[in-house]
């Protein structure tokens, strides 16, 4: 904070000295001592309150990234669930198409049954005796 030399110190001790005279000079020193002490408290308390404001901003700045990285991920995720979905859509209308054709084919040929008529005609032939 400030560069003081040992010279220096001695020679303020002397002037108090002799401006203060023996009586007064431990009484000023002693609240000299106090004001300093109160001047570092506040300076360190001044330092800390800064020291923890910026640690709170660097923990504000570090969510925020956390934030947008989560934000990130969920839009991929649902981007990749919607082509998922759209592709299952696409394999289930495919399959539905197919067994629709394999329908239509077997009831136009002749003597060919369906696996729901088979199945039908099978229990109807238990059924007689």
């Amino acid at each position: 904070m400030f560069d003081v030399s040992f010279g220096e110190i001695v020679l303020i001790a002397v002037v108090a000295l002799v401006v203060l005279g023996p009586e007064r000079l431990p009484g000023a020193a002693r609240t000299a001592g106090a004001l300093l002490r109160r001047v570092r408290r506040g300076w360190d308390s001044v330092r800390a309150e800064v020291v923890r404001e910026l640690e709170a901003e660097e923990l504000r700045a570090k969510l925020k990234e956390a934030q947008e990285a989560a934000r990130a991920v969920v839009d991929e995720t649902r981007k990749h669930a919607g082509t998922a979905a759209d592709a299952l859509g696409n394999v289930a209308r495919g399959a539905r198409e197919r067994i629709d054709e394999a329908r239509a084919e077997a009831s136009r040929t002749p003597g060919t049954e369906t696996p729901e008529a088979q199945s039908g005609a099978a229990s109807s032939r238990e059924d007689k005796p």
